[in-house]
Order: structure tokens, then sequence, then C-alpha cells
């Protein structure tokens, strides 16, 4: 995987944590693992990382079943840095649905010039901007 790739995979795992951390706090490594679909090794060097960088802060507390947890808290610059990296990533996500859309539409005046679907009743809403409809964006609220 080249390095710019992973380094944006990285990222975007980054943001996921940031986001879960702010929603549920007391959200154990492993829970988090399994809601995110990273492993728990992975998700402790993302953790540690944010601590590092002063982007969350890390308190103990006891649960109910009397074992000692961890509740994670974004910090002021860690509100910043997710604001940063959710704009980021909605550029980034938004520059790839436009490069996506455009393939599509080649693709489809590619389908037409070709004859190679002629059955409507086969493909229906694949001519025209069908295929475009399913991924139309919504609009914002």
């Amino acid at each position: 995987m080249p390095a710019t790739l992973a380094a944006r995979l990285e990222k975007e795992e980054t943001l996921h944590i940031i986001r879960e951390i702010e929603r549920s706090p007391e959200m154990s490594q492993r829970e988090l693992s399994i809601r995110l679909g990273i492993s728990v090794g992975k998700i402790n060097f993302l953790i540690n990382a944010l601590i590092d960088k002063g982007f969350i802060k890390v308190e103990n507390f006891r649960k109910s079943d009397n074992k000692i947890a961890y509740l994670y808290n974004l910090t002021p610059c860690g509100i910043e840095e997710k604001a940063r990296m959710t704009y980021l990533f909605f550029k980034r996500k938004t520059a790839e649905y436009e490069q996506l859309a455009q393939d599509i539409r080649q693709l489809q005046a590619e389908v037409q010039r070709s004859g190679a679907i002629r059955d409507r009743a086969l493909f229906p809403g694949f001519l025209g901007n069908g295929a475009l409809s399913l991924i139309a964006p919504k609009p914002l609220v």
C-alpha cells in the first residue's frame, strides 16, 4: 500500500476514533475496536498518539463491576483538530464523489454509443440519469 494511502487511511481511522470518543467517552479500546473494525493494537497506538498530541486526555473511573476503566475526553485542541479533520475528510470525499459521478457519466455515454444495452426492461433506469440518481447528493440541511 502506498505511503500516502496508508497515511490517509490512518487519518480517517483517527477521525473515526475521535468521533466515537466524543459520542461515548467511557468506551473501552476493545469496544472501539469492535465498533470501528480496527484492531485493538492499532486503536491503542492511535489513542496514545492522540494523547501525546494533546487532543485527548484520559481519566480513571470505576465501572459498576468494580473494574478500573478509562474515560477519554477531547481537549479544546482535540475539538479544533476534529473540526479540521472533518473539513478535510468532507473535502476529499466530495472530490471523490465528483470524480465518480464523472466516471459514471462517461460509462453511460460509452454504453449508449455501443448499443450494448438495447432492452431497457433488463436495465431500468440505467440509461439517462438513472445511475446518477443512485448517488445524487442530498441537500444539506
